[in-house]
């Protein structure tokens, strides 16, 4: 095998082509999604598959197409085009409505050199309709039974009539039609299993993040998580000369509640505890998270807040949780809380050094009495 002699048959390069375009496309996707989260882009993940997707694909089609623009064989290529509509409509479910797709499809045929040919434009409007079929059908599919069968019939009643249309177009015989009609559901099957696969391991991956990085029972995030973003808020704060603020609270005479209680009214306490918290941070700025770093203890972060701006939110949250009567089988708890609260100073070495000085502040609160907030 060399650069001029390929022994290989074209059909299994294909295959392998193909798998390689869609791997690529993963690894560039995951780059991307990882450089945004790394540096705290606000910047939805469907939103960036949606534009690397269309983005990735469009090249890779005019690339391709490029070799054989205004020949006989410019077909060749259909497949792989079919194939990049199927992965952008149905897997991605990139949405795209006619004022974006047309232009596209009428773009491309300019490039092709196809635009004055009829079955140009009857396998623009039957392809434009395959993308929105696709579309639709990835919504509608999950709520039956065997979906590859309504996937695969989809690929099948499209891919024979734009291939019927290339036919007419380009006067092929039926072997040739046929044959690549046969490739494009081989294709199609491959692409199906490929990136169910893909999609079962990146399931996998994120409970396990979400496990790594939640609380199981009170559905917060935890210590782990806590230290990441701290020491990135702490970071970026320190280099950028911005304000950050902490608010740590743990629950008073938690350990009575166990042993008078029991366990698992304890376990109720917490998540009541921690639903109200949420609750109050998600009213007054959902940038301000709450952390669960101990047994009973909670911690809150505020990006961008001076000690002043926190206590209007640190002061809903202990008249809520101090309000808070929880009821556990035939018994009704009341809960309080002690506070402490700091903001970030010039001279805090490390995140460990504003965590211990917004701790001592916590344990000054319940030395002297608990229910209380101390703030710095």
């Amino acid at each position: 095998m060399t650069w001029s002699n390929w022994r290989i048959s074209p059909f299994v390069t294909s295959i392998f082509f193909i798998l390689g375009v869609l791997t690529l496309y993963w690894v560039l996707f995951n780059w991307i999604t990882t450089w945004f989260h790394a540096r705290h882009i606000n910047i939805d993940d469907d939103t960036v598959n949606a534009w690397h997707g269309v983005i990735y694909m469009l090249v890779f089609v005019f690339v391709m197409q490029l070799s054989v623009v205004g020949q006989s064989d410019s077909w060749e290529f259909v497949n792989f085009h079919l194939i990049a509509v199927v992965f952008c409509s149905f897997f991605l479910n990139i949405r795209m409505p006619y004022y974006s797709l047309l232009p596209v499809v009428i773009v491309y045929m300019i490039f092709d050199r196809s635009i004055f040919f009829w079955e140009s434009w009857s396998y623009a409007v039957v392809f434009v309709l395959f993308f929105w079929s696709m579309n639709y059908l990835r919504l509608w599919v999950p709520k039956h039974k065997h979906p590859w069968l309504y996937y695969y019939g989809a690929v099948a009643f499209y891919g024979g009539l734009l291939w019927g249309l290339i036919k007419i177009k380009y006067s092929l015989d039926w072997d040739n039609t046929l044959q690549e009609y046969g490739y494009l559901m081989i294709f199609a099957g491959l692409l199906y299993a490929y990136v169910n696969m893909l999609t079962q391991d990146s399931e996998i991956k994120l409970r396990l993040a979400q496990f790594a990085s939640h609380d199981a029972l009170t559905e917060t995030e935890n210590f782990a998580a806590y230290t990441e973003h701290i020491k990135y808020l702490f970071d970026d704060s320190a280099k950028n000369n911005l304000n950050l603020s902490m608010m740590m609270f743990d629950i008073d005479h938690f350990k009575q509640v166990n042993d008078t209680y029991g366990h698992l009214a304890g376990d109720r306490v917490l998540q009541e505890v921690s639903a109200t918290v949420k609750t109050v941070l998600e009213a007054n700025d959902e940038k301000v998270k709450l952390y669960r770093t101990g047994g009973e203890e909670f911690n809150v972060l505020f990006p961008g807040y001076d000690l002043a701006s926190t206590q209007v939110i640190v002061r809903q949250i202990f008249e809520a949780v101090n309000h808070l009567v929880i009821k556990y089988e035939d018994q009704e708890i009341s809960v309080s809380i002690s506070v402490g609260v700091s903001t970030l100073h010039q001279a805090d070495g490390s995140p460990v050094d504003f965590y211990n000085r917004v701790d001592q502040n916590l344990y000054f609160s319940k030395r002297h009495g608990r229910m209380r907030v101390t703030v710095e």
